[in-house]
C-alpha cells in the first residue's frame, strides 16, 4: 500500500491555495499564517514524490530506447536516474518515520551533568553545541530557554527551544545518558576521565492544542531573582519563574528573558512538553502491560559514549553504530547515528 496519497495532498494545496486568494483571508493574520504553514508543508511532502514520479517515467523511456537501440550510453544514463531515485526514496523512507503525534512539532532539549563537577559540566557546554552545530545544519532556529552557567567552566544546566520541522521527531532520539571518555584539561596530571550529562527532550506545545490543558488551579507560580547571565536587569528582579504542576509535581523554571511574562510563557511551553511526554509514557506502559512485555522505559539509559582516549570512536550503544570520525559529531554530524536509531525503532513498532 502506497504511503502517501498524493492526489489527496493535491487536493488539500488546492483547497488552501483557494483560501488565500480569498478577499478576508488576511484579516485574522494568526489564522492566515497557520494555513500558509500548512500549505507550505504540503508543497514540501509533494514536491520530492512529484520529482520521483517524473523521474520514473524517464527511467522507463530510457529503458525502452536503450532496449530497442543497444545504446550502451543510454543504459549508463538509466544507471544514474536509478541512483538518483534510490537516494530520493531513502529519504522518503525517512521522512515517513515521523509518525507520532508531536513528531513535526519544535522540541525542547535540556542538558544536565552527572556527577563529576567542573569535568561534566564542560561536557554539558560540548553537548549544546555539537546539538546547535547539528540544528544549524538543518536552518533550525535556535533559542536559549534557560542557562546556569558553571561555576569555572562549562554550564550546569541549560534548557533549549529548537525550531523545524520535525525537530522533535529527529531529537527524541537523542533522550538519554550521554558519555564522554578524554584527558580532562581540568586535571594537571592529564588522566583519563569519564563524565555522563543526561538530556531530556519535549515536544514544544502551544497554548491552543487543546489535548494539554493547563488550568490556572493546576499549577503554582513562584517568581525568584535570575542567577544567571543576561545583563543587570535580569538580576536585579524578581523576573524569573518556577512552575509547580500540582497533580503530577513536574516543575519547570526559566530565568532567561528580561520580562517575568515572557519567562512564564516559556515555562508554560516547557510544563505542556512535559505533561504531552508524561501522557505518551503512560500509554506506552499500559500498552506494554497489556502485551505481557517487561520492556523497560528507561529514559535514563546510557545511549552513547564518546571516546576520546585512548582511541577515537562515537559507539551508540542502542543500534550499534560506530562512527571513526569523533571531531564531525561534535561538530553537528549527528544524522547517520539519529536515522539509524529512528529506523530500528520504526522496525520495532511495526
Amino acid at each position: 500500500m502506497c504511503l502517501f496519497d498524493v492526489a489527496h495532498k493535491s487536493e488539500q494545496v488546492q483547497q488552501l491555495e483557494l483560501q488565500t486568494v480569498q478577499a478576508e483571508f488576511w484579516l485574522d493574520s494568526e489564522h492566515a499564517q497557520k494555513v500558509m504553514q500548512d500549505l507550505n508543508d504540503l508543497r514540501e511532502e509533494i514536491a520530492p514524490l512529484e520529482m520521483m514520479r517524473h523521474k520514473l517515467d524517464d527511467l522507463e523511456v530510457i529503458i525502452t530506447l536503450a532496449h530497442d537501440e543497444g545504446d550502451e550510453e543510454l543504459w549508463l544514463e538509466a544507471d544514474e536516474v536509478l541512483a538518483t531515485l534510490k537516494k530520493q526514496l531513502g529519504k522518503l523512507e525517512l521522512s515517513v518515520l515521523f509518525r507520532g503525534r508531536y513528531d513535526h512539532h519544535a522540541a525542547i532539549i535540556s542538558i544536565h551533568p552527572g556527577a563529576g563537577g567542573t569535568e561534566s559540566q564542560d561536557w554539558v557546554s560540548m553537548l549544546l553545541r555539537m546539538y546547535t552545530r547539528w540544528a544549524e545544519r538543518k536552518s533550525y532556529q535556535i533559542e536559549i530557554l534557560d542557562l546556569l552557567p558553571g561555576d569555572e567552566a562549562g554550564v550546569k544546566s541549560v534548557t533549549v527551544l529548537i525550531k523545524g520541522k520535525n525537530a522533535y521527531g529527529y531529537l527524541k532520539a537523542e533522550r538519554g545518558v550521554h558519555r564522554l571518555v578524554r584527558i580532562s584539561p581540568f586535571d594537571a596530571a592529564k588522566r583519563r576521565h569519564t563524565s555522563f550529562a543526561s538530556l531530556d527532550v519535549l515536544p514544544e506545545i502551544e497554548e491552543e492544542d487543546q489535548e494539554i490543558e493547563i488550568r490556572p488551579e493546576d499549577i503554582r507560580i513562584d517568581t525568584f531573582r535570575a542567577s544567571g547571565a543576561g545583563g543587570q536587569h535580569v538580576n536585579t528582579t524578581d523576573s524569573a519563574v518556577r512552575i509547580t504542576h500540582l497533580e503530577s509535581g513536574i516543575v519547570v523554571s526559566c530565568q532567561n528573558e528580561r520580562s517575568q511574562h515572557a519567562n512564564r510563557e516559556r515555562a508554560l511551553k516547557i510544563l505542556r512538553g512535559r505533561l504531552a511526554e508524561l501522557t505518551e509514557r503512560q500509554q506506552l506502559e499500559e500498552i506494554n502491560s497489556l502485551r505481557g512485555e517487561q520492556k523497560e522505559i528507561a529514559w535514563g539509559s546510557q545511549i552513547r559514549s564518546y571516546v576520546f582516549q585512548p582511541y577515537t570512536l562515537v559507539k551508540d550503544h542502542r543500534t550499534g553504530v560506530d562512527v571513526g570520525n569523533i571531531n564531525a559529531v561534535m561538530d553537528g554530524d549527528l544524522d547517520e547515528l539519529i536515522e539509524s536509531y529512528l529506523r530500528q525503532t520504526a522496525g520495532q513498532n511495526t
